[in-house]
């Protein structure tokens, strides 16, 4: 088992999806986890009704797989309340904190509304709901966990990104604020490393969440199945959020950390290194690897994947290769 404990880690955005699936990855290994989100108990959830999830039941779940759960009710729009935030951690841990996982988001609905439109027909507003809370706000908790991290010559920060960074996904302002994100990680590195702090980007493969489920049963009534379409929206090969939450905390605790700063790292590739399960046991292929792509291309070898190997291919050739844009 993965062990952190006696660490301390922030994630933000955790009261539902994979923020929620990383604290509890991060439980499970040991650490002491602060968590922030905008929305305490029910009766006062600030995202709609339909989109469920509550610091609250994230601070049970993290309880419950062993973990030393904190919530703070963050609006990472505001400035002033993250600064409140690190001040909390600061006086309450002594300054220490060891892990930074940037994952709040505040796009998904207003993405879901403008999926299959040109950037054209939609405000500039698209941008600011994506990159505010998502981008600007990633640089600034990062500038602030610097602050605590390098110090103690020690820390990791794992900024959640996606393929949707190399290519196209859902639409210019999110593939463009991922690509961002993948270059500020990169850039943060070079200078955090004399200190000894490392920064990576992390790629998720297709999460499971109940955001994506509810986008995969909209787009199938507006456009039809085919053979691709109805593979992923079955649920194949898709990770559920503790995966990621696994591949950090192993990351965290194996001291190899600083040989990745600046690098992307893909969830399921460290659960192949690191030799990590999802939470039903299984080990989801890389969104490179032949297993995966190889099913998608020629829908006739789904029922075969296990005998398709486990190799990774390089990028250029995912770009042409099964992927590409959802619709296609």
């Amino acid at each position: 088992m993965t062990d952190l404990n006696g660490q301390v880690a922030l994630v933000t955005g955790a009261t539902r999806g994979i923020g929620k699936g990383i604290a509890i990855g991060l439980g499970e290994a040991g650490a002491t986890v602060y968590i922030t989100g905008r929305s305490t108990a029910p009766d006062q959830a600030a995202a709609p009704a339909s989109i469920p999830g509550t610091l609250e039941e994230t601070q049970a779940a993290v309880e419950s797989a062993g973990g030393v759960c904190i919530p703070v009710q963050t609006d990472h729009a505001d400035d002033e309340q993250v600064r409140e935030l690190f001040h909390r951690i600061e006086q309450e841990q002594q300054g220490q904190l060891d892990l930074l996982v940037n994952n709040v988001f505040s796009g998904v609905d207003a993405l879901k509304e403008a999926y299959g439109k040109p950037f054209w027909d939609m405000g500039p507003e698209l941008w600011d709901v994506t990159n505010n809370v998502g981008l600007r706000s990633h640089y600034v908790v990062s500038i602030y966990a610097a602050r605590l991290m390098t110090p103690r010559r020690r820390g990791l920060i794992a900024t959640i990104s996606s393929w949707g960074g190399l290519s196209y996904i859902f639409g210019v302002a999110y593939g463009t604020g991922k690509a961002a994100c993948d270059r500020m990680a990169a850039d943060m590195a070079v200078e955090l490393k004399p200190h000894n702090v490392a920064s990576i980007s992390l790629w998720p493969g297709i999460v499971g969440t109940e955001l994506l489920s509810q986008f995969f049963k909209q787009e199938a009534a507006k456009e039809g199945e085919n053979d691709r379409a109805s593979a992923l929206r079955s649920g194949y090969n898709w990770e559920t959020p503790l995966l990621t939450g696994r591949a950090i905390a192993a990351l965290a605790a194996s001291g190899k950390a600083m040989e990745r700063t600046g690098q992307v790292q893909i969830v399921a590739e460290l659960a192949k290194e690191f030799s990590l399960v999802d939470q039903d046991g299984n080990r989801p292929a890389s969104l490179r690897s032949l297993r995966f792509a190889l099913p998608l291309a020629i829908p006739g070898l789904k029922d075969h994947e296990n005998w398709i190997p486990d190799v990774e291919v390089p990028w250029p050739l995912l770009l042409l290769g099964a992927l590409g844009s959802p619709k296609a």
